[in-house]
């Protein structure tokens, strides 16, 4: 899939330089990042916590140890915490929702300068420091950066993280896959940021967290965040209209019936993608899939379809949507496996 980061984990050397020179609030350049303060004792910084080695540990998933290792690049030091948290999907039913087995991931260190220092390489030249700021108007920040300078500001305000974070975030796909990007990374920063401004052996609480991203953000899928907050593997959330009614799952687990959960992402201009995305699924159930329907539910026209399909079929389905496609001269849609995976967790 176009955007996916790679099976390529970052130089296992020494530790790298602070980056040499940074875009400050105003625009100017500076020589180097600030020193990072050294925090209070509820939140300490160290190597010694979960987050300080993965960037160099050859057994850990590469983007977290990607994740790790920039959040040190860019910032001058190793990360106290790294959380990954699903992507999420609805399904086909009223009410369903369930994660997916490709994450975004979150890496954090506390401070204690009132300074947010926010990076991601999705947006290499974007980077930005930026006062934590607990009313009025947000300060100028690039476009990437306003949801996560929004969930900081409002995890302050409940008592996480006043005196600043350090913070990396990359997701492991791109809009281009049709699934929702900000959610996840939503969710992935308020874990990360709760956790390493939490005392020593607490937990954040998700519950707690949930209220906190919908009040912060109003115009974000609930849906999708309490998937990626509460999804198990293997198992499909009933969503109720009670927000602290506990949790109900029911059994999908396409794989265990030797079924495939495919999404299908067409590509193209905008305007197209109703008609594209409708004439994939028409020759994917003409191939054998069994249904197929949208991942979110906006307003606006998506870019992808999930398919569920008999495993035999896969191939045949695959072969009926790219011939389709192709002899039209339209470019081929990319096709994803998807796993139903289980909520957000820390990475030890």
């Amino acid at each position: 899939m176009t955007g996916a980061v790679g099976r390529v984990g970052p130089p296992t050397g020494k530790r790298p330089p602070s980056a040499a020179a940074r875009r400050d609030p105003a625009g100017t350049s500076a020589a180097a990042p600030p020193e990072r303060p050294t925090a209070s004792a509820g939140a300490t910084v160290t190597a010694d916590r979960a987050g300080g080695d993965l960037a160099r540990r050859a057994t850990a998933d590469p983007l977290f140890r990607l994740v790790a290792y920039a959040l040190e690049a860019a910032h001058g030091g190793p990360p106290a915490a790294v959380w990954s948290a699903p992507y999420a999907f609805h399904l086909g039913s009223p009410g369903l929702v369930a994660a997916a087995g490709w994450p975004t991931a979150a890496a954090a260190a506390p401070r204690t300068d009132g300074l947010v220092r926010l990076s991601s390489l999705g947006h290499p030249a974007d980077g930005c420091d930026l006062p934590l700021t607990l009313s009025g108007p947000p300060p100028a920040a690039p476009a990437w950066a306003a949801r996560p300078y929004a969930v900081l500001r409002a995890l302050a305000r409940a008592g996480f993280g006043a005196g600043g974070t350090d913070l990396h975030v990359q997701g492991s796909l791109t809009g281009a896959a049709g699934l929702a990007t900000a959610e996840p990374a939503e969710c992935a920063v308020a874990l990360a940021v709760a956790d390493v401004h939490a005392g020593a052996g607490e937990r954040p609480d998700r519950e707690q967290l949930a209220r906190l991203l919908a009040g912060a953000l109003p115009d974000g899928d609930d849906g999708l965040r309490r998937a990626v907050l509460f999804a198990r593997s293997g198992r499909a959330l009933l969503l109720s209209a009670e927000p602290r009614r506990l949790q109900r799952y029911v059994a999908f687990d396409p794989a265990a019936s030797g079924a495939r959960l495919v999404l299908v992402a067409v590509r193209g201009e905008a305007a197209d993608r109703r008609r594209e995305l409708a004439r994939a699924v028409a020759c994917a159930r003409r191939a054998g899939a069994l249904s197929a329907w949208p991942p979110g539910q906006g307003r606006e026209p998506g870019r992808s379809v999930l398919v569920l399909l008999p495993e035999a079929r896969l191939a045949a389905v695959r072969a009926a949507v790219a011939e389709d496609f192709r002899d039209r001269g339209r470019p081929v849609p990319r096709f994803l496996n998807i796993a139903v995976a289980g909520a957000a967790r820390r990475e030890e």
